[in-house]
């Protein structure tokens, strides 16, 4: 397995509608494991393939940060199928590095996509496993949730940003 690179605000695959998987084939399984890899290592509780510059409909969610296999999930293709309810909690994002703002997302999702022996799977999540869920969908959207603050948030979160990139650069 290896650990790739993790592409940042900016970048335009992140503003790009991902393509569906046609066929989960071993190219696919592989960049799954190195998805899995690397959010691990990022740490991270999601990433979708978008974030490592691959425009494909693929997420990797493991709330525990890699303690405990049974809370890995890979999903391909996935879909909300339903939501409801509220919650506001703040967000994160390993392509929006040192930013943490408060956004909305639905309580409660039920989703469906395919694991990758290529078998539809249904599940449902709440709370933080919803919020998750959300996050990483909205990259294969091409959406990053600070596209989910308000039109000034959003202005100061970029241009700080900005700033924390030029003062790199000198």
């Amino acid at each position: 397995m290896a650990v790739l690179e993790i592409i940042t605000i900016g970048h335009p695959t992140l503003a790009t509608r991902a393509r569906p998987v046609e066929n989960i084939n071993q190219e696919i399984v592989e960049l799954a494991r190195n998805m899995v890899e690397t959010m691990h290592q990022a740490p991270g509780i999601g990433l979708a393939a978008p974030q490592v510059n691959v425009s494909l409909r693929l997420i990797t969610v493991d709330l525990s940060v890699g303690e405990n296999k049974d809370e890995l999930i890979v999903m391909v293709n996935p879909e909300i199928v339903e939501a409801e309810g509220e919650q506001m909690g703040e967000e994160g994002c390993l392509s929006v590095p040192g930013v943490y703002e408060k956004v909305l997302r639905p309580s409660r999702l039920l989703l469906k996509g395919y694991n990758l022996d290529g078998q539809e799977i249904r599940l449902e999540a709440t709370d933080l496993l919803a919020r998750v869920f959300c996050h990483e969908i909205d990259h294969l959207e091409g959406k990053l949730f600070v596209d989910r603050l308000s039109p000034l948030k959003r202005r100061l979160v970029r241009s700080r940003l900005k700033r924390e990139l030029a003062r790199g650069k000198s």
